[in-house]
C-alpha cells in the first residue's frame, strides 16, 4: 500500500475527456454517478464513488408532516443546502398541532445551530420547562429520538459501475461467483475504502493484495482518493482494476476527479 504525495500530471487528452464527462454536473449525486462511470470507462475496471462521512451540519429549516397513524415525515434542510428526508416511526400518535409546534420551536430557536448541539439542548430544556409545556415538549423529544435530526440516514450512498470489465477475462466460474457476491455486498466495498483511504489527506492511495481483506479480489488493485461532497460531507472516488493496469495514468485520473469535485460542486447551475 502506498500514499504518494504527487502523482504527476494527467495527459491533456485524458483531462479533456474527464472534463467533458462532467459537463452539466451540479450536484453531489450527479458527481458520484458520473465518477463511477468515468473511472470504470478509463480503467477497464470498477469505478467506485461513495458519499460517506458527514462533517458537522448546521440546521437551516425542518418540517414535520403526518403521514399515517404512527408515521411522520421529517424534511430537514442544512445550512449547506443538503436536504434530508426520512419517515419516522413514532411510539405514540402526534397531532398536527404537535408537529407544527415542534417544527416551529426548532426553526425559531435553533436555526444556525449544529445538529448535535440541538439534540443536547432540547433534552436540557425539556427538563427545565414548566409543567404546562411538558406535553408538547415531549412530542418534540419523541421526534428527535426517532431520528428527525439524524444526519447520516440509512448509510453511505455508493455507486458502482464496470463489473463486466472485471469479469471479461475471468475463466474460473467459482471465482466469478465469489467476486459477484463480494461486489453485491456494497457495504464491504465501503468498509474496504474506509480502511485504506484517509479522508483527512487529499492524496491518492494505491492498495495491492486486496485478497487479504476480500479473497475474491485476488489480482486486483485499489486506487482511491477522498473527495469533498459540498460544504458538509466528504466522499471517496476509487477504481478497482487488474494489476496489469496503467498505474501512473489511473492514479492521475483518480486524483484529478477527486479534486474536480471542488470545482464542479461549487459552480452555480448553468
Amino acid at each position: 500500500m502506498g500514499n504518494p504525495s504527487s502523482v504527476g500530471q494527467l495527459s491533456e487528452q485524458r483531462r479533456e475527456q474527464i472534463d467533458d464527462s462532467f459537463t452539466g454536473v451540479t450536484s453531489a449525486q450527479q458527481y458520484l454517478e458520473r465518477t463511477s462511470h468515468v473511472l470504470a470507462e478509463i480503467s477497464s475496471g470498477l469505478g467506485v464513488a461513495v458519499a460517506g462521512s458527514a462533517v458537522q451540519q448546521i440546521l437551516e429549516h425542518i418540517h414535520f408532516s403526518r403521514l399515517t397513524v404512527g408515521r411522520v415525515l421529517a424534511v430537514m434542510v442544512t445550512r449547506a443546502g443538503t436536504v434530508h428526508d426520512r419517515v419516522l416511526t413514532m411510539d405514540r400518535e402526534l397531532s398536527y398541532d404537535d408537529l407544527e409546534m415542534a417544527s416551529r420551536y426548532l426553526n425559531e430557536n435553533f436555526r444556525g445551530w449544529p445538529l448535535e448541539r440541538i439534540r443536547a439542548e432540547v433534552a436540557r430544556r425539556i427538563e427545565a420547562e414548566q409543567a404546562e409545556y411538558q406535553k408538547r415538549l415531549e412530542a418534540l423529544q419523541d421526534l428527535c429520538r426517532s431520528g428527525a435530526l439524524a444526519a447520516g440516514g440509512a448509510g453511505p450512498v455508493i455507486y458502482v459501475e464496470g463489473v463486466a470489465n472485471l469479469l471479461a477475462g475471468e475463466l474460473d466460474r467459482e471465482k466469478l461467483r465469489q467476486l459477484l457476491v463480494a461486489l453485491e455486498a456494497k457495504q464491504r466495498l465501503v468498509e474496504l475504502l474506509n480502511a485504506y483511504v484517509d479522508a483527512r489527506q487529499r492524496e491518492v492511495c494505491v492498495v495491492v493484495g486486496l485478497d487479504e481483506a476480500m479473497p475474491a479480489m485476488q489480482n486486483l488493485v485499489l486506487v482511491g482518493a477522498p473527495a469533498r461532497m459540498g460544504l458538509d460531507s466528504t466522499g471517496t472516488v476509487a477504481l478497482i482494476a487488474p494489476t496489469r493496469m496503467q498505474y501512473q495514468e489511473m492514479m492521475q485520473a483518480v486524483s484529478y476527479i477527486a479534486r474536480l469535485s471542488d470545482r464542479v460542486l461549487d459552480s452555480p447551475p448553468q
